[in-house]
């Protein structure tokens, strides 16, 4: 399911028009996404939460090359599915 079917899928369940439909999923991402910057945690009960993770710096190699890389510490967000979500997958 992408972005778009997500906005069909509104439009049919509640009977939104499509721009509404549309404002309503970028809110809800935009939302989101903000809330991860700001490095909190969003969590949808019995469907998934998701956070940042913070990885610390480390030595790589350039696969091209073999030369040693000093990797940046980086935060990355992280998800993770709620239990009803994994019994509803897992059937």
């Amino acid at each position: 399911m992408n972005k778009l079917n997500l906005i069909q899928a509104l439009q049919d369940a509640t009977g939104l028009t499509k721009p509404k439909a549309e404002k309503v999923v970028t809110v809800f991402f935009n939302d989101m996404a903000g809330t991860l910057a700001k490095g909190e945690r969003v969590e949808i009960q019995g469907l998934c939460s998701f956070f940042m993770k913070d990885y610390g710096s480390y030595t790589g190699r350039n696969p091209k090359t073999g030369q040693r890389v000093k990797i940046k510490s980086k935060k990355l967000p992280f998800f993770k599915p709620g239990k009803e979500l994994m019994e509803r997958v897992d059937r």
